[in-house]
């Protein structure tokens, strides 16, 4: 079994973000991006109601990496390193096969900039050779063109399709499953 031993939550630079430790302050910022329509089309879960509800997801998130080594990191611009527009991280790991799943979301003023590919392609690099993971998964809607497509630039493969493997909202909905060895990537690597 994979065993993660970070003493420190591990902070990740791109060139033009800082993937940081999530703060309560960040609660707000959360709110507002999940609470946004756009944002929240595609994630298959309950909208928070309150700044409270994300001020206990913000806990949740913390407690996951103190219990459990999950990192999810708060996306912000290095020229305002406190102000999150987004958050990235694997939210469930499997580390009996060495397989973690990400996630990832980002403000809509951000959109179509290229931030969550390069966000994307730094977790991709920590989830490998630092977490020293085989491979890791994503699950997205079938609608969500735009997290399809940032999955298959990055390498990912479509593993499965599960239809109405869930219910939220009132309905039975699908999901994709999209996979990456690190074997698939394991020269870009080392470049």
């Amino acid at each position: 079994m994979l065993t993660l031993n970070f003493t420190s939550f591990p902070e990740l630079h791109t060139q033009r973000v800082v993937l940081r430790e999530y703060q309560p302050s960040d609660a707000i910022a959360l709110f507002e991006m999940r609470a946004n329509e756009g944002v929240a089309r595609y994630i298959d879960r309950e909208k928070p109601q309150t700044v409270a509800d994300s001020e206990a997801m913000v806990g949740m998130i913390r407690a996951g990496f103190e219990e459990l080594q999950k990192p999810v990191w708060a996306i912000a611009l290095k020229e305002n390193p406190t102000l999150m527009i987004g958050s990235i991280g694997f939210y469930g790991l499997d580390l009996a096969n060495h397989r973690g799943e990400i996630g990832y979301m980002l403000s809509p003023a951000h959109w179509r900039k290229g931030i969550i590919s390069e966000c994307l392609e730094r977790t991709i690099r920590f989830g490998f050779e630092d977490m020293k993971l085989h491979s890791i998964m994503a699950m997205i809607n079938p609608g969500n063109e735009a997290s399809r497509q940032i999955l298959l630039k990055h390498g990912f493969v479509k593993e499965a399709y599960f239809r109405e493997d869930h219910y939220f909202n009132g309905k039975f909905l699908d999901t994709e499953m999209y996979g990456l060895l690190k074997s698939e990537i394991s020269g870009k690597l080392e470049a």
